[in-house]
């Protein structure tokens, strides 16, 4: 069979792209997929015990895009689902965001009251305010407050999960960590909050569930295609390809590391199986002081499963090591300064290539949610193919 296009990686973005290629332009897409399964990241399966398990993290899905949310509902049933989280501070589990309710259990009553009162005073309500910039009020109160949310909650959470101190961070990850002037304790505040009824493999089964996308999934996309970084030569199967080359992977890799590697985050997760039905209060607590790890998810809780038993997992981020089995997988872009300029320098550079389409977490050296990536995906095949968005 013949290609249009070849499309490196089956997560959200790669997929997509073939469905809207596929669907509205009948358009012959091949995806080319390191991995023995489909749906990247988001990929789920159940384990012995029945358990619905998230196999590279917990993932929820939470937009406020009614279009994006629409169009994977064409895909999926869902399940209604509001993430709650708490973090062990000071031997306590208390609600995260930091947020009104949080002070409550954490400081006296008095003291409380005082520090919400300036908080509103100051921001307003049903506000979030990222902690970097709470750090530089003026306020002796307030100051206080935000010196103690910093140590307790952010300082050593942000160390584990990054490698780096926060101060070292883009601004766009480190407003994800905000103190929240409300006293809702979900985690997201989004119109819509849900998980795919039937799991994350079954949504892209049936996104790719189209005569005109085909799948080579086990193989790594330099073992069938080749691409010249210099000239832009590109060929399939040994022969020349004149197609167009989706690519989702690491944008370094990609250009043969022309300007040197970019750095990564990775994660190391480790599972077990508990003979009881419930092993904490919600599905995920966070220990930004305690342990090596991040973070502990109770599966079954995302999909409110009523089964014997419970599967956890605890997490461990690490740097990436393309070299090291246990370190290879490129979880999060690294957003230093530094990094940024470097990926700047490939960005620029694939412009010179009509051939290439540059799209996804890896690719774009960027943080994408679900709902983002989906977005993304959706408006760059209305701007580089001219596909009317449904």
């Amino acid at each position: 069979m013949a290609f249009d296009y070849l499309i490196i990686g089956a997560g959200f973005a790669g997929c997509v792209v073939a469905r809207e290629l596929a669907e509205k332009q009948g358009k012959k897409c091949l995806i080319i997929e390191k991995r023995r399964h489909i749906g990247g990241n988001c990929y789920d399966y159940y384990d012995a015990h029945g358990v619905l398990i998230h196999q590279y993290g917990p993932h929820l899905f939470h937009t406020d895009d009614q279009q994006v949310f629409q169009y994977l509902s064409r895909f999926t049933d869902w399940q209604q689902y509001h993430h709650r989280v708490l973090a062990e501070i000071d031997g306590q589990k208390v609600p995260v965001p930091f947020n009104l309710n949080t002070i409550d259990r954490l400081f006296p009553r008095q003291m409380a009251q005082k520090l919400q009162n300036k908080l509103i005073e100051n921001y307003g309500y049903d506000v979030k305010v990222p902690i970097l910039k709470l750090r530089k009020t003026q306020d002796t109160d307030l100051k206080y407050l935000a010196d103690f949310v910093y140590q307790k909650m952010f300082v050593n959470y942000t160390a584990k999960q990054w490698g780096c101190r926060p101060e070292e961070i883009a601004g766009e990850v480190t407003a994800r960590v905000p103190v929240f002037i409300s006293r809702d304790d979900r985690y997201f505040q989004d119109k819509y909050q849900a998980v795919p009824k039937q799991g994350y493999t079954r949504l892209f089964e049936n996104l790719l569930d189209h005569p005109n996308i085909s799948l080579l999934l086990n193989t790594d996309f330099k073992q069938v295609c080749d691409f010249n970084a210099d000239t832009g030569a590109l060929s399939f199967m040994g022969k020349p390809f004149d197609g167009t080359l989706v690519y989702t992977g690491l944008i370094d890799e990609l250009f043969a590391f022309k300007f040197g590697e970019l750095p990564y985050r990775s994660l190391q997760f480790d599972l077990e199986h508990l003979p009881q039905d419930s092993f904490q209060a919600v599905t995920t607590v966070n220990y930004p002081n305690n342990y090596d790890f991040t973070r502990i998810t109770e599966f079954k809780k995302i999909n409110h499963q009523q089964i014997p038993g419970t599967t956890i997992v605890r997490e461990y981020p690490q740097d990436y090591d393309s070299l090291d089995a246990q370190k290879n997988i490129p979880y999060y872009p690294v957003f230093t300064e530094q990094n940024q300029q470097k990926y700047q320098q490939y960005a620029e550079y694939a412009q010179s290539f009509d051939n290439i389409l540059l799209i996804g977490r890896l690719a774009q050296y960027r943080y994408f949610d679900m709902d983002d990536i989906v977005k993304e995906a959706l408006q760059t095949c209305q701007q580089y193919f001219g596909l009317r968005l449904s």
